[in-house]
């Protein structure tokens, strides 16, 4: 779905443009997104893989909850949206931990190139994961997996062709903060 976005610049502040979100890819613009990562409190990761139709990394498996910013919206306004969407849970803003921004660079093709700056929070995932339901468009599937699986999965990138290639320091990231609440 295209979407009125702001733009940034390559330092991640706002400049005061918007542009729809194609016209942002098309042009490589840098641009916002919200990471939620959920954890379960025995230490398992819900981790998503992405619709078929996705035009970015299709069928990998990847964040539990991400989306781009609208325009304007604050970012955690955005996340409790965007995970309401997604997976069908309803959260409070004050569930969401926010653990760092990373950026990001993906060139798919000439006429899409991603920079983001991706806004990464955790979160507490409190029901089974037979209750969440799955934003068909976006999501082709859900799982749990043990935290160390998951970091033996991404942190060597053993897995490229299961992951989304996300930086090192961005799983590692992911991995250190859950452990910690744990």
């Amino acid at each position: 779905m295209d979407e009125l976005i702001d733009i940034l610049d390559s330092e991640g502040k706002l400049t005061g443009k918007t542009a729809m979100k194609s016209e942002a890819h098309k042009n490589g613009w840098y641009h916002q997104s919200v990471h939620i990562w959920f954890y379960t409190e025995n230490g398992q990761v819900l981790i998503q893989q992405r619709a078929a139709n996705k035009d970015t990394h299709p069928l990998l498996w990847d964040v539990s909850v991400a989306g781009h910013i609208g325009a304007g919206e604050n970012l955690l306004d955005s996340a409790v949206r965007e995970v309401q969407e997604e997976i069908g849970l309803t959260i409070e803003r004050n569930d969401l931990e926010k653990i760092g921004i990373f950026k990001s660079f993906h060139q798919h093709s000439e006429t899409l190139i991603d920079k983001e700056f991706n806004h990464v929070f955790i979160c507490k995932l409190t029901v089974p994961l037979n209750k969440l339901t799955k934003q068909e468009s976006e999501v082709n599937d859900l799982a749990l997996i043990p935290l160390i699986t998951f970091a033996q999965e991404t942190w060597g990138m053993a897995n490229l062709k299961k992951y989304v290639a996300h930086s090192l320091d961005y799983y590692k990231t992911i991995t250190t903060e859950i452990k910690k609440r744990l």
